[in-house]
């Protein structure tokens, strides 16, 4: 993707630089030119890139950090599938994105710092935790359970910065194909002894996406200043669960062994955080494709091989 912007707008402050998405993004941008530059609860150093400290539980982030930042894009979450959904982990989901996002607006309002974009990561349990016929496209509402809750604060929390005529993008992310740090590692673990569990009754769709056109997804919305707004980051290939744990058996090259999870034994494990695996419908992304953005992965089984394949 051809960059034109000169050196003197080409500086990208990435919160939760240090996930997985914020890794690869990070290689990518330095590999097109950009200074990049993290924001980080732990100033420690990632390569070539200079990491400040912030804790935006307690509202903290040195100003000097934004000088002369053009695009801000913003990582920064708890993990919604790492631990179970008590109350308290709830609101840290919640504030770790919403609260962080108002933090950052509020600094930068107060000392007139000009952005050409916030790019923020939202996710699509905007459209809540359901499995249906419809196909999601952005112009459908939020839904009003936790995920689509959180999604719709999230970006309302983003959208603050329209009042100074900064553009906003929103990625609405799909499950990530990535073999170190992701869904598809966890899974991993039983496919190695040949096991492809289908959870619930399998027939709930997994909207998915490659984590090297996510990135690219990312580039494009700094440098197209058309892109305006939510867009779903989802390959344009519907899957089910039962065909995806198929096709990571054919893409291993393993027998494939299908035992049922009943949705009743992941409730008990997991609780209300089930619905991450339950639940899911498919996601359009037209809107993506029409702004001329090109998958390189739009294919479940290459996207799974090239995961599995990458040394990084």
């Amino acid at each position: 993707m051809k960059n034109n912007l000169p050196a003197t707008e080409k500086k990208v402050l990435i919160t939760g630089g240090s996930g997985l998405i914020g890794r690869y993004l990070t290689s990518l941008l330095l590999g097109e030119g950009y200074d990049v530059a993290h924001l980080s609860r732990k100033q420690d150093q990632f390569g070539r890139v200079r990491v400040f400290r912030w804790d935006p539980d307690k509202g903290i982030v040195d100003p000097i950090v934004f000088d002369g930042v053009n695009f801000i894009v913003h990582l920064a979450g708890a993990n919604i599938g790492e631990k179970r959904w008590s109350d308290k982990r709830k609101m840290e989901i919640e504030s770790s994105r919403v609260d962080s996002a108002k933090l950052l607006f509020k600094v930068i309002s107060e000392n007139n710092i000009p952005l050409k974009a916030f790019i923020s990561a939202s996710a699509f349990g905007y459209y809540g935790s359901v499995t249906t016929e419809k196909i999601f496209s952005e112009n459908d509402p939020p839904a009003d359970d936790f995920l689509g809750t959180v999604c719709r604060k999230w970006e309302e929390a983003a959208d603050l910065f329209s009042a100074s005529g900064t553009r906003i993008v929103k990625i609405r992310t799909g499950v990530v194909m990535e073999n170190n740090d992701s869904a598809l590692a966890k899974l991993l673990t039983p496919a190695g002894i040949g096991v492809f569990p289908r959870l619930g009754s399998g027939r709930q769709y997994m909207p998915w996406i490659h984590i090297n056109d996510l990135c690219n997804i990312y580039l494009k919305a700094i440098q197209d200043e058309s892109m305006s707004g939510p867009y779903n980051a989802v390959s344009p290939q519907h899957i089910t669960q039962s065909e995806f744990v198929r096709t990571l058996a054919f893409a291993l090259n393993k027998s494939f062994f299908n035992p049922p999870v009943p949705a009743f034994i992941l409730r008990m494990a997991l609780g209300n955080m089930a619905d991450l695996v339950l639940k899911g419908s498919r996601i359009s992304s037209e809107k993506l494709i029409g702004t001329g953005f090109k998958f390189r992965f739009s294919n479940l089984k290459e996207a799974i091989k090239n995961a599995l394949d990458r040394k990084d």
